[in-house]
């Protein structure tokens, strides 16, 4: 009988990690497509050879995009957007959550309501417009931020992690004579390391792929971030290439031979992908936990 389970049981482990290889394998498939589409010569590309593994491997794609040095300035860019508008976001999101998620808040049903009211209604396009051009921010990153300071679901996770926080550790340090500043920063905070590091996470993903609102409200090339200006080099390197194609030997011919559109796609595609990945491994152990917890209450 025993030895009939331990079968059963091999055979449901071995099921379950060979589905689980095959969705791993369906999920890295179309990045390292990409991948090995940056590094192929435009041939390969052009012929359709290039699979899994690059094709004539150059970098041409990439040095095309980096060489005139547009892309490092949209990266900084990026970065300082991102980086302050995450600390902005985590900020306003503690300072919202914590009060809203003790029942003795007067108003606190009225509050939530108001807030649970922006997941289903929005001002729309026009309005937004309108609203940032009255305000004269206008080509400045407050434009982005204050706009997106809170996210609405994000502030429902964090709202239910502290509800689950024992409410005893705040009892004993108020007896102890400890307001609420010094609560907060010495207990609710630490205890809360693992919600705060998932929320980071999402709030830098959605900074670092901000395009629309850029695209809308930052005017000047200088400020633009990385998703915009790959958008733009793209298009210029695409029209290039099609100008380079019409004409006949010289210095077209060479250009045509050296890339593509589809490499110098995949390659901007790399590029924007390649932080968020290098970042992702060292949050990854708060990343599920804090998801979790602030997802379920009981």
């Amino acid at each position: 009988m025993i030895g009939r389970q331990s079968i059963k049981v091999r055979i449901l482990y071995g099921t379950l990690y060979t589905l689980m290889g095959l969705l791993a394998m369906l999920t890295l498939f179309p990045f390292i497509h990409v991948l090995a589409t940056s590094m192929s010569g435009s041939r390969a590309v052009m012929s359709g050879e290039v699979f899994l593994w690059p094709k004539e491997i150059n970098f041409s794609s990439f040095s095309n995009l980096i060489d005139d040095g547009q892309l490092f300035k949209a990266m900084q860019n990026t970065v300082v957007i991102t980086v302050l508008g995450t600390l902005f976001n985590i900020i306003a999101t503690i300072i919202a959550a914590y009060p809203l998620s003790r029942k003795r808040l007067k108003g606190r049903n009225l509050i939530l309501m108001l807030i649970t009211f922006t997941m289903l209604f929005g001002g729309g396009l026009i309005p937004n417009y309108i609203l940032i051009k009255t305000l004269g921010i206008m080509n400045t990153y407050w434009a982005l931020w204050l706009p997106g300071l809170l996210s609405t679901y994000n502030f429902f996770v964090m709202k239910t992690f502290f509800e689950n926080l024992p409410a005893e550790l705040e009892e004993s340090a108020a007896i102890d004579g400890a307001n609420d500043l010094f609560i907060i920063w010495k207990i609710i905070l630490p205890l809360s390391m693992p919600i705060i590091a998932a929320l980071t996470l999402f709030y830098a993903v959605s900074w670092w792929n901000s395009y629309m609102n850029v695209l809308m409200f930052i005017t000047s090339s200088g400020k633009l971030s990385l998703m915009v200006k790959l958008l733009q080099m793209i298009d210029t390197t695409s029209q290039n290439l099609l100008n380079a194609n019409a004409t006949s030997g010289g210095e077209g011919a060479t250009m045509q031979n050296l890339v593509t559109p589809e490499g110098i796609r995949a390659a901007a595609i790399v590029i924007s992908v390649t932080p968020i990945l290098c970042i992702y491994p060292f949050l990854q152990k708060y990343f599920v936990k804090g998801v979790l917890i602030g997802s379920i209450k009981g």
